[in-house]
């Protein structure tokens, strides 16, 4: 099986950010859900500092505060 990894993110508006896989997969993801679900992405509500993500060494999309989000493609995922 294929390691899946995020290879480019890219902020768009509000809590969405296009993405991009190392397989040639890419689309849009809004994240206000995932941003409003967990108390450790509060510092992260207001778009300002949303908007300030970049992908870790895992990589993953992270921010300051130490909040991070591991995204796969829908078809990669495993329930």
């Amino acid at each position: 099986m294929e390691c899946v990894y995020l290879t480019k993110a890219q902020y768009k508006e509000n809590y969405t950010v296009f993405l991009e896989f190392n397989t040639g997969e890419s689309g849009e993801v809004d994240l206000k859900e995932t941003v409003y679900k967990y108390n450790a992405a509060k510092p992260i509500r207001e778009k300002e500092h949303f908007s300030k993500f970049y992908l870790d060494s895992w990589p993953t999309l992270a921010w300051e505060c130490g909040f991070d989000i591991s995204i796969v493609p829908p078809a990669h995922a495993v329930y």
